[in-house]
């Protein structure tokens, strides 16, 4: 129903996603509301899809779905109507987002550009995913299909998302898949990306400790060292430290 309610109710919403931008955001810090609201997109496809879910709630024909296409011209921001997101999310840039029909996103979450959550197929229901509290999903990441993720998980840039992510976990590549952040936990609200673990390159490490192994056992059971297979350890490539800022 739209009445004064409702209206109280957006405007809740809309002091909390401001919030929200002056807690995460470090470059919104020392940026007023108002100009908060009349230059990020990401606050502005928030605050109309607000507007927009209640009329799409509401059974308001054509207007949710026009105010939606406006947006996204707009914002870059593609956010379907009919999608729920809870209190105090961060779209952080914003541009290249899409959320689908049937996502669920909770409290306090934070989706970085080009983020999608969509679907998998052309079924009907539920086909989109269901996000946790307190999540961050990084730059570029997709998480498709009606999968649920769980609270406080953190998901790696540019990561394609398939599976259930378990609760505090951190996922990254593609496929993603849950890994072991070392070292202490970031002290930010936003994931520490420069220092998320590269499986891949552990893995190439293994194979190469393993070669070396081998080669010294075949130089025990010979009498002679193999040539040209030197095995050099892999630099650990580490950037800035991005936590807060």
């Amino acid at each position: 129903m739209l009445g004064l309610g409702t209206l109280t109710r957006v405007s809740r919403e809309l002091r909390e996603d401001l919030t929200a931008a002056q807690d995460r955001d470090p470059a919104a810090r020392d940026v007023g509301r108002v100009e908060i609201l009349l230059t990020y997109g990401g606050v502005q496809a928030l605050l109309s899809h607000r507007v927009a879910h209640v009329m799409h709630d509401a059974g308001v024909p054509f207007a949710p779905r026009l105010l939606a296409a406006a947006t996204r011209t707009i914002t870059g921001v593609e956010i379907h109507p009919a999608a729920r997101i809870g209190r105090g999310p961060l779209i952080d840039h914003g541009t290249g987002v899409v959320i689908g029909e049937t996502a669920e996103i909770g409290d306090n979450v934070t989706l970085y550009q080009e983020v999608t959550l969509g679907g998998t197929g052309f079924q009907r229901g539920k086909r989109h995913p269901t996000v946790g509290d307190d999540v961050v999903v990084g730059s570029g990441a997709k998480l498709l299909g009606p999968i649920e993720v769980g609270d406080r998980a953190k998901i790696g840039a540019n990561s394609v998302v398939i599976h259930d992510v378990p609760a505090a976990a951190t996922v990254v590549g593609n496929p993603g898949h849950p890994v072991r952040v070392d070292g202490e936990r970031p002290s930010g609200p936003d994931a520490d990306w420069a220092h998320l673990p590269d499986p891949v390159a552990d893995a190439i490490r293994g194979l190469a400790n393993r070669v070396g192994e081998l080669e010294e056992l075949v130089a025990e059971l010979t009498g002679r060292k193999p040539e040209g297979a030197e095995v050099r350890e892999l630099p650990n490539r580490r950037g800035p430290d991005s936590v807060g800022g």
